[in-house]
């Protein structure tokens, strides 16, 4: 396992404990070494503790689908949703909205 990456994130993180750029890449990291629970701590406290950095919750809501988590998934989803359309990023927005339809059911037909 190549940790050379994470351990770096960690010694910036040391310096800059609030940036939450190194969260959501430590969190994207811990993800990609299969380190589940360390990736979901990590979002979730991005989403609670800096709720506008809006790519944590599309990754989130993904992890929340993977860990058979469906109602934390579309709870994430909707916050997402909710914030990028207040911020107009659409693009977010839309991204989001996508993984949200597609997990309650629909299809791109329906909306």
């Amino acid at each position: 396992m190549d940790t050379s990456r994470l351990d770096k994130l960690l010694a910036f993180l040391e310096n800059e404990p609030n940036d939450e750029f190194l969260k959501y890449a430590l969190a994207t990291e811990y993800l990609r070494l299969n380190d589940t629970s360390k990736a979901l701590a990590y979002y979730e406290e991005l989403v609670t503790n800096h709720p506008n950095y809006t790519g944590t919750y599309y990754h989130l809501g993904k992890l929340y689908e993977a860990l058979q988590r469906k109602d934390d998934a579309i709870a994430t989803y909707e916050k997402g949703m909710e914030i990028t359309k207040a911020k107009r990023d659409m693009h977010a927005f839309s991204e989001l909205q996508g993984v949200y339809m597609n997990l309650k059911g629909f299809d791109d037909d329906d909306y």
